[in-house]
């Protein structure tokens, strides 16, 4: 990955008064087939609940959300650089956090509910 994210993401956590916790290019997060195949559209969203196992716990997504089990498929994080490198910055923010950005906007928040995942 660009060592320049890193940074990024240092720079975020920083402004909001949270530690940095690393998404390793190695781990896996969840993105909306449209991220995929590169149809997405602003804003985009993300949403970070604690890791597990191989995973970071994130979450991203554009357009309507859906409650369906194939809404999110699983990619690496490296594999966002040709995806949508736009979100690499806030994928150090910890579990709990949520963003939602578009040009000249960006909204970032922490949902306490986020750390309540049933099944870990």
């Amino acid at each position: 990955m660009n060592p320049d994210y890193g940074a990024e993401q240092l720079s975020i956590c920083n402004r909001l008064g949270v530690s940095l916790f690393l998404s390793e290019a190695h781990q896996k997060l969840g993105v909306s087939d449209n991220i995929l195949d590169g149809s997405w559209s602003w804003p985009l969203n993300g949403l970070r609940h604690p890791p597990y196992s191989e995973t970071t716990g994130w979450y991203i997504w554009s357009g309507d959300f859906s409650e369906s089990s194939d809404f999110f498929q699983p990619i690496h994080v490296v594999h966002l650089l040709n995806h949508c490198r736009e979100v690499l910055a806030y994928l150090g923010l910890p579990p709990g956090w949520r963003f939602l950005i578009a040009p000249n906007h960006e909204d970032v928040w922490f949902d306490k509910k986020l750390l309540d995942v049933e099944g870990e």
